[in-house]
C-alpha cells in the first residue's frame, strides 16, 4: 500500500472539556493557535463526554459529522484514544482502549499508578499507552539520564492559590487560599505520595516519576503562590552522564487554572508524531 492510499488513524475523544474540545476542533481541522488544521493521517472519529447532549450540540457545528458515544465504546470506533476525562472515568476510557489494542493517550497519569497492571494488559494485547509531554518539559532528556545511573530527580511545583481551590486536601490543611499573602508550602515528600494527596494537580510529577526514578523515587515539592500568575515547574536531575536544571511557567486556561494552555497543544503534537514522516526530538 502506498503512502498515498494508507488509512488515516481513527481518533476518539474520551472527555470534551479543557483539553479535550481544543483537541477536538483541531482534528475537524481548525488550526491551532493560528496554524493550519490536523496533520494528513488523523481523523476525528467520535467524541464522549458526561454530559451527551451538551457535546452533541458542540461537535454539531463541525465540518464533519462526529458520534457522540460512551466512554467504553470508544475503543469500538477509533484506532486512538485520547483520554481527558475526570479521574473517576479513567477506568471507563482506559480499560476497553488496552483490552481492545488501541493506542490509549492518556492525560489522568495520576490514575494510572492505581491501574498499572493495564501496562502489563498491553503487552498482552499489542495495545500502546503514550503520556504526552503535556505541561511538563524535557522528559526525552530524562528519559536518556535513565538509560545510565540517574541518580537524583527533583521537582518543585508552584501554582496560583485559585488552582488548588478545588483539592480536598488543601482543604483538610485548614489553609483559606484567598487569604494567602506569602507562598505556602502544601506538601513535601514522593511523588507517589502526593498523587495520593493531589489526584488531579499532580500528573505532570507522576509523568516526571515515570519517565526517570518512578514515582516513589522522585522528590516534590509543590506550593500556593500567590506571587505567580503560571503554573510554574522547577525540575532538577542528576546523573552520570549529565546534570541539568529545568524550569517551565504554563499559562493556565481560563476554563481550568488548574490546567495549563500547553497541554492541548502537547496532546496535538502527540497525536501528529503518531504520523508523520519527520520529527524532532523523541
Amino acid at each position: 500500500m502506498s503512502g498515498s492510499d494508507k488509512q488515516p488513524l481513527r481518533v476518539g475523544i474520551g472527555g470534551m472539556g479543557t483539553v479535550g474540545w481544543p483537541v477536538a476542533k483541531w482534528l475537524d481541522g481548525e488550526g491551532a493557535g493560528g496554524g493550519n488544521g490536523a496533520a494528513e493521517g488523523l481523523v476525528l472519529a467520535a467524541v464522549s463526554a458526561a454530559d451527551k447532549e451538551r457535546a452533541g450540540d458542540r461537535v454539531s457545528e463541525f465540518n464533519t459529522a462526529v458520534p457522540v458515544v460512551g466512554l467504553a465504546e470508544l475503543a469500538d470506533v477509533a484506532d486512538v484514544i485520547v483520554e481527558t476525562a475526570p479521574p473517576e472515568r479513567f477506568a471507563e476510557v482506559a480499560e476497553p482502549a488496552v483490552r481492545a489494542g488501541r493506542i490509549l493517550m492518556l492525560l489522568s497519569v495520576t490514575s494510572l499508578l492505581e491501574r498499572m497492571d493495564l501496562v502489563d494488559l498491553a503487552r498482552e494485547t499489542g495495545a500502546r499507552i503514550i503520556i504526552p509531554t503535556g505541561a511538563m518539559i524535557g522528559l526525552d532528556a530524562v528519559r536518556a539520564a535513565a538509560m545510565g545511573d540517574l541518580q537524583s530527580v527533583t521537582m518543585v511545583t508552584r501554582k496560583p492559590p485559585k488552582a488548588l481551590k478545588k483539592v480536598k486536601f488543601v482543604a483538610e490543611l485548614g489553609i483559606d487560599l484567598d487569604e494567602l499573602t506569602a507562598p505556602e508550602l502544601l506538601y513535601r515528600g514522593t511523588v507517589a505520595e502526593a498523587a495520593a494527596k493531589f489526584p488531579a494537580n499532580v500528573n505532570v510529577a507522576v509523568a516526571l516519576g515515570l519517565a526517570g526514578l518512578g514515582p516513589e523515587n522522585t522528590e516534590f515539592e509543590i506550593w500556593a503562590d500567590p506571587g505567580v500568575d503560571r503554573n510554574t515547574h522547577a525540575i532538577k536531575v542528576e546523573s552520570d552522564a549529565a546534570n541539568f536544571e529545568m524550569t517551565i511557567a504554563v499559562v493556565p486556561t481560563e476554563e481550568n487554572p488548574a490546567t495549563g494552555k500547553l497541554v492541548a497543544y502537547s496532546v496535538m503534537e502527540a497525536l501528529r508524531g503518531l504520523v508523520t514522516t519527520f520529527r524532532v526530538g523523541t
